[in-house]
C-alpha cells in the first residue's frame, strides 16, 4: 500500500507526522497522524488509537491535547485517523456539518449514496491498524483506543465489538446512547436507514448488554459541557447499563469542565496512564 508522509516534526525526543494513503475500506484518500515515542528507536512500542469528534480531523487532538510528553513519557505510539473520508463527490457531503465531511460516525454505511466510501468502522478496526503494522515499529498486538464526542462513541463501540484487539478503552464526552439522541439519530437513519435493530450495533449503551469488554472503562465528562445538558451525550444511559450487566466503569463527572481541548488537555494525562497500565 502506497504511504506518503506530508510532514514531521520532532517532539518530546520523538516524532509527529502526519500520512495520506489509498483506502480499500472508504474507496478514497484517507490521512492520519502519528506521534512515535523515543523508545522506537530501541524496540516496538505499544499503540494507541484516538478518534476525534465532529468537524474534526487528523490534527485536532495532535495539535491541542497536550498527549505527546506523556505518550513520550509511557513509550507509546498515538494514532489518530481523520474522521470521515473527504471529497468523494456524494452531493449530501458537505451539506450539514454533522453529517457526510467530518461525521463518519465509525461506523459501515449501508445505505446509497453512503455506503461506498463511508466504512470507518473497517478503517479504524482492520485497515489503519494492518498499516501501522506494516510500515511502523509497534507491538501490533498491543493496542489500546480512545475518543472525543463522536469519537468517544467509536472508541467505545469498537472496543466492546472486538475485545480481542484492543486491551484498553477510554474517552472523553462519548455520544454514549446514539439511539436516543438527535445527533446519533440522524446519522443512523442516513447511513443505517430505518431498521432500529441494525443501529443496536453501534450503540455503545445497547452493545454493553451482549458485549462486555475485559477491562475498566474510563470515562471524562465535564458537567459544563453543553452537549451533555442538550441531551446528545447521555453518559447516564450507559452508566446504567453498565450496571445492570456489571461492567466495570469508571464515569468521573468534572465539575465545570466543557467540551472543548481545554478540558481534553486537562484529563489526557490519567488516559494515556490508564491505557499504558494495560498496554504493559
Amino acid at each position: 500500500m502506497s504511504l506518503k508522509k506530508l510532514s514531521q516534526s520532532t517532539c518530546f525526543g520523538g516524532e509527529v507526522a502526519y500520512y495520506s494513503h489509498p483506502s480499500e475500506s472508504c474507496q478514497s484518500e484517507m490521512k492520519f497522524s502519528v506521534f512515535l515515542p523515543p523508545q522506537v528507536r530501541e524496540k516496538p512500542v505499544p499503540i494507541l488509537y484516538f478518534l476525534s469528534g465532529l468537524t474534526c480531523s487528523e490534527e485536532n487532538f495532535m495539535v491541542k491535547a497536550g498527549a505527546q510528553k506523556y505518550a513520550a513519557e509511557a513509550g507509546i505510539m498515538l494514532v489518530v485517523p481523520d474522521t470521515s473520508p473527504r471529497n468523494t463527490g456524494i452531493p449530501e457531503e458537505n451539506k450539514d456539518w454533522d453529517l457526510g465531511t467530518g461525521a463518519g460516525f465509525y461506523l459501515d454505511a449501508t445505505q446509497s449514496p453512503w455506503n461506498q466510501h463511508y466504512r470507518m468502522g473497517s478503517y479504524v478496526v482492520e485497515e489503519l491498524p494492518a498499516l501501522i503494522a506494516d510500515n511502523f515499529p509497534v507491538e501490533a498486538n498491543k493496542q489500546g483506543i480512545c475518543g472525543h464526542s463522536m469519537g468517544g462513541h467509536g472508541a467505545l463501540i469498537c472496543a466492546l465489538k472486538n475485545p480481542q484487539k484492543y486491551r484498553s478503552v477510554s474517552a472523553f464526552a462519548p455520544i454514549a446512547a446514539p439511539m436516543q439522541c438527535p445527533w446519533g439519530k440522524k446519522a443512523f437513519s442516513n447511513y443505517l436507514g430505518s431498521d432500529r435493530h441494525a443501529w443496536r450495533n453501534y450503540d455503545a449503551s445497547e452493545l454493553i448488554r451482549t458485549h462486555q469488554f475485559p477491562g475498566i472503562i474510563l470515562i471524562d465528562q465535564g458537567t459544563a459541557d453543553t452537549f451533555l445538558t442538550q441531551g446528545q451525550l447521555l453518559p447516564e444511559v450507559f452508566q446504567r447499563a453498565c450496571v445492570e450487566v456489571g461492567q466495570p466503569l469508571n464515569l468521573r463527572m468534572q465539575a465545570g469542565y466543557d467540551h472543548s481541548y481545554y478540558f481534553i488537555s486537562t484529563f489526557i494525562e490519567a488516559h494515556i496512564r490508564h491505557h499504558a497500565a494495560a498496554l504493559g
